[in-house]
């Protein structure tokens, strides 16, 4: 599933392409994704203009000039392709499209843009300003980590007095939004702490920061802004990474003889070294 680094990427290949221009058409090539469109889903969104490309967590968001919200998540498999047009719009050729190209939007910078999903898990839903108020999806996310705001005082308040592992808090979207589970072992393995340990512990009774709070904010800010840096979709190759996939391996902090364990943690699985990270 593509986490924030994968969906921030994504935000930014979009924005020079959306961002300001005007939806000339669109094309639907099936009813649904992982819900089924609208049935005025083309004719709402043909002519309006993109007022930004924005992400909230692991979503994408298009406010339009109409008022109305595109909210685009990409699922498990989908992808965005960004091509400048090389005919009049509405003269694309659809019998030169992939199989799994299933919408495609031809904007007014002259470029097409084009959602790809061979599982067809992602979604794309078009809210009014009462529906994105008021949308599951969106009420109760936590701050966003790569925001200035988040800060170790942030994550301190947000984890005080819960009893449930810090791995398994940080994966809890109202406690870090878009947080998912490759970056979270990251971070701990950066800061040092165990994903074992009670989430409660970076915090004093009173809900304040201590040194262990402030080092996982650094940390997951470090491990997310390396990762949407490399500017692509994550391969989870070992190589890119400190601790994820590399069971038995070696650890990679300085000085450190200890190896990578994999332990479940809430049904996923989680890297870790049990030598350094306390």
């Amino acid at each position: 599933m593509p986490e924030l680094p994968e969906v921030e990427a994504t935000r930014r290949l979009l924005d020079p392409a959306m961002r300001h221009a005007r939806f000339e058409r669109v094309l639907l090539r099936r009813a649904n994704l992982r819900r089924a469109f609208a049935a005025d889903f083309a004719d709402r969104v043909t002519g309006a203009t993109v007022l930004e490309v924005g992400r909230r967590a692991k979503h994408l968001l298009l406010p339009l000039s109409t008022g109305d919200t595109l909210l685009m998540h990409l699922g498990m498999t989908g992808d965005f392709r960004v091509e400048h047009r090389g005919r009049p719009a509405g003269e694309l050729d659809p019998a030169a499209l992939d199989p799994h190209d299933h919408v495609v939007f031809e904007m007014s910078s002259g470029c097409v843009v084009t959602f790809n999903d061979p599982r067809r898990f992602g979604a794309m839903d078009l809210l009014t300003p009462a529906e994105r108020a008021s949308h599951p999806t969106l009420t109760g996310l936590g701050p966003e980590p790569l925001a200035r705001t988040f800060t170790g005082t942030t994550l301190a308040r947000a984890c005080a007095g819960k009893r449930t592992s810090l791995k398994v808090a940080l994966l809890d979207q109202c406690v870090v939004a878009g947080l998912g589970n490759i970056y979270a072992a990251e971070a701990l393995h950066l800061a040092g702490l165990s994903p074992r340990r009670l989430a409660s512990t970076i915090a004093t009774p009173g809900g304040a920061a201590r040194p262990s709070a402030e080092r996982l904010a650094v940390a997951i800010k470090a491990v997310l802004r390396r990762a949407v840096a490399r500017q692509t979709r994550a391969s989870y190759r070992s190589d890119e990474f400190r601790v994820y996939d590399r069971e038995g391996e070696p650890c990679l902090t300085p000085g450190c003889r200890g190896r990578i364990t994999r332990v479940v943690q809430a049904g996923r699985s989680t890297f870790y070294c049990r030598a350094c990270q306390h």
